[in-house]
């Protein structure tokens, strides 16, 4: 049995989709699944069981004996929310509940991370254990992963193997749900549809242009193959990026968009919102040495690859993964 947490969100649901390619069936599904939108993500997909997450930690405790691997992908995700007490409650102490199960037990764990917590970049973006305690995230939602993994980091008890996955800006299929925290690339293509426009946030940092802010885009269906390499590999414990390795600007994002739906690119420039403009990320690229090094070795989707796969095959047809 697999357990999959935030079962009917973006990311987990694609997990789901995967495992039962993958011939995964036995899957217990967690997550508050009272949102109706979301809970299409999972609809069609093979699964023994859903579980609440208010209810999750007492029925880990209760089934634990029947579960082979965890992966806690579910969190509160949201960067413009900052009520600490939600994400302490949600990201942070419901994980280590999760952590403490997985020691007492036995049972391997695969999390969600964040890019987040590398704020500005002013370490770089390399996975080392040792830079996890100087990072400076730039919201409440970056410094709870951020915490939780200092934390884990500190524990004398560990998991016999656990890997946290720092994901860096992910896209795809199975986001209809998200609102404002949907990729860039949904947002385009509604855009583009609905008016024939794209409008892009401006730059407010004179060394980079309007349009040229650049982040690390990564494609929901090589998360997803990382998490099934991890759940095959189950040694090498840590904490890994999970990103395409490759920074790439906005423009080149949007310009694809356009291709892929087939119509001339029309962009301009609006002001970035002032709540995140002195917390806005201008570059980020996921250092992937690390995983390299513990034998993944499938190449990862080019922007202009997963752009196409992502328009083409789901958005332009509204369908799930």
């Amino acid at each position: 049995m697999i357990v999959v947490t935030g079962a009917a969100g973006f990311i987990a649901s694609c997990l789901v989709s995967k495992l039962n390619q993958e011939g995964f069936k036995d899957i217990v599904l967690v997550d508050d699944f009272s949102n109706t939108e979301k809970n299409k993500n999972f609809e069609g997909k093979t699964y023994t069981k859903k579980v609440d997450r208010a209810e999750f930690i007492y029925w880990l405790k209760e089934n634990q004996q029947m579960v082979q691997f965890i992966f806690h992908i579910g969190a509160r995700t949201d960067t413009t929310e900052f009520d600490k007490t939600i994400f302490d409650k949600l990201n942070l102490n419901y994980t280590k509940d999760i952590w403490n199960i997985c020691v007492e037990h036995g049972l391997p764990l695969v999390y969600a991370s964040s890019a987040a917590t590398y704020g500005l970049g002013e370490y770089g973006y390399e996975d080392s254990h040792d830079l996890v305690n100087k990072l400076k995230p730039l919201n409440p939602y970056g410094d709870s992963k951020n915490d939780f993994d200092k934390w884990a980091l500190a524990q004398e008890k560990k998991p016999y193997f656990w890997a946290g996955l720092k994901f860096f800006n992910v896209y795809g299929p199975n986001e209809f749900h998200k609102g404002r925290m949907a990729s860039v690339i949904f947002h385009a293509f509604k855009q583009i549809t609905e008016t024939g426009k794209m409008k892009l946030f401006a730059s407010h940092n004179p060394n980079y242009k309007d349009g040229e802010q650049l982040r690390d885009f990564v494609y929901v269906k090589d998360v997803v193959n990382v998490c099934m390499f991890l759940l095959h590999h189950r040694k090498d414990s840590g904490l890994y990026n999970l990103g395409s390795g490759k920074a790439r600007t906005f423009l080149d994002l949007v310009k694809n968009t356009f291709k892929a739906m087939g119509k001339e690119a029309d962009i301009s420039f609006v002001p970035t919102p002032e709540d995140i403009r002195d917390k806005y990320q201008y570059f980020t690229e996921a250092n992937m040495a690390k995983l390299k090094s513990i034998g993944y070795n499938k190449p990862f989707h080019t922007l202009e690859e997963g752009v196409e796969d992502y328009v083409k095959h789901y958005l332009i047809d509204n369908k799930y993964y």
